[in-house]
């Protein structure tokens, strides 16, 4: 086998084995996550900016691909259905919080008051487990001093700040209108 046979089997192997891994996350967002996932409150929230361009809807998504990610690389055995239920709904505020205009005096505090918002509306529209309810409420560790009390919720909180970051830098480009500084 020739050098070039060799690079080219080696890339095939890695496509394969990164198809295989996108087609196993996809599946386990579906199992777990579809009646979030095609609920009209998630729909909504890409109407939103979260981050540089990237919704709210895209975040979360990405939140709970690299918390699946994470977990997995780690071996941290987490429960695979709070991870994606708590990661899809930890920004599940519904509301643009980027809109001054539009939120009042108590939600301009988005960053400290975002979580309990977010956990108030997924507990009416679902049935959140203890776990589901740690990752929502805690995501925002350190800048609320409770930290999280669980794996799936330490998972999804480094997953979480990983995402944000990369979105705020321009590395994940997202579906949404780019928001300006404003001068």
């Amino acid at each position: 086998m020739s050098i070039l046979d060799n690079i080219r089997l080696n890339k095939a192997e890695k496509f394969k084995r990164n198809y295989e891994r996108y087609r196993e996350i996809h599946y386990l967002l579906n199992l777990y996550g579809s009646d979030i996932i095609n609920s009209d409150n998630f729909r909504m929230t890409k109407a939103h900016i979260q981050h540089g361009n990237v919704t709210v809807n895209e975040h979360c998504m990405h939140v709970a691909i690299y918390s699946l990610i994470l977990n997995n690389a780690l071996g941290l055995n987490c429960s695979t259905e709070d991870l994606i239920r708590g990661a899809l709904l930890h920004d599940y505020f519904l509301y643009d919080w980027h809109d001054k205009e539009y939120l009042s005096q108590r939600k301009r505090l988005h960053g400290f008051r975002h979580p309990m918002i977010a956990l108030k509306n997924a507990d009416k529209e679902y049935d959140l487990t203890d776990i589901q309810r740690d990752i929502i409420k805690k995501h925002m560790w350190p800048m609320l001093i409770v930290p999280p009390t669980c794996r799936e919720a330490w998972v999804v909180t480094v997953a979480d700040k990983y995402c944000s970051s990369l979105e705020t830098i321009g590395v994940h480009k997202g579906h949404g209108k780019r928001i300006t500084a404003a001068h």
